[in-house]
């Protein structure tokens, strides 16, 4: 047990070793112990590469900078070919390049692995392989606005996207909350070319706004642009809204949340459960995932 004292008051807490440690401070001749915890390193997995996405990585990595508290540091992983196509044969490739990037980060001795893409493929089979927290970019973002408003609509950069958010939605348990899908008409990457053309995120945005206002007239009261690099593009917009209704950047819920996780971890010791979807597999089958499919 530790004592930790201010304003005259004194409790006992729990305290676990590392990488928690107290630090100690004077004022007004009372000395105050304050628990304070080394700093956390997140692995956030951009579904590009970095070669191929232009100045995307640098806008990425400084609007990261900006959001994270003091002390953490966020990595950006890539992926290479990126995801360029929207198909599922796309994702499911991706996704498993994720799912071993996972693995390796937390070899590497990263505390937290966020997934920035919104479709986040193999989310859960990366939550049952590493002792670290994983979240998503999709789920963070869809759990997060159900706090903000009652119906939650998605607009994102591609049609084909809309049966995959749809099976999204019901994976998450959200159908009556998340109850509208839209679509923009771009491939994932050509998007990536608004970053670097004057005015881009207007154009992107008028193009939003055209399928995001018919949720609104049938009560979508939040919006989500269903993408990284949408959500990336909007941020320069302040207060971001359709007619009212607050358009979403998931990209700090989802750092944020992952931050909070490890924290929560090291403070109390709360983890993910290992009942059922992410118990733990043994070691020798994460080696047989790492080295099969082998080439063809």
């Amino acid at each position: 047990m530790a004592w930790i004292s201010g304003n005259g008051d004194a409790k006992d807490i729990f305290v676990p070793s590392n990488p928690l440690y107290f630090g100690q401070y004077e004022r007004e001749g009372i000395v105050t112990r304050t628990l304070k915890m080394d700093p956390i390193r997140i692995a956030y997995q951009s579904y590009t590469d970095q070669d191929e996405a232009g100045t995307y990585w640098d806008h990425l990595q400084k609007h990261l900078d900006d959001i994270v508290d003091e002390g953490t540091v966020v990595d950006i992983i890539g992926i290479t070919p990126g995801d360029a196509y929207a198909h599922s044969l796309e994702e499911w490739r991706t996704g498993r390049e994720m799912i071993c990037n996972a693995i390796q980060a937390e070899k590497d001795g990263y505390d937290g692995f966020a997934v920035g893409h919104f479709q986040e493929p193999g989310l859960y089979e990366a939550r049952a392989s590493v002792d670290i927290p994983v979240h998503g970019l999709g789920e963070a973002s869809m759990l997060y606005a159900c706090q903000l408003g009652q119906k939650v609509g998605i607009v994102t950069i591609n049609p084909r996207y809309i049966p995959w958010f749809h099976h999204q939605i019901g994976k998450y348990g959200l159908r009556e909350r998340v109850t509208g899908v839209h679509a923009m008409e771009f491939q994932p990457g050509a998007i990536l070319a608004a970053f670097d053309t004057d005015g881009g995120e207007e154009e992107v945005a008028k193009l939003f706004e055209m399928q995001a206002k018919p949720l609104v007239d049938r009560g979508v009261d939040v919006l989500i642009p269903g993408g990284g690099i949408p959500m990336l593009l909007f941020s320069r917009l302040f207060n971001h809204n359709v007619e009212g209704a607050p358009v979403m950047n998931g990209i700090p819920v989802l750092v944020k949340m992952t931050e909070m996780a490890v924290k929560l971890r090291r403070l109390t010791g709360l983890n993910v459960s290992r009942t059922s979807d992410f118990a733990l597999p043994p070691q020798e089958i994460i080696d047989q995932f790492i080295s099969n499919p082998r080439d063809l």
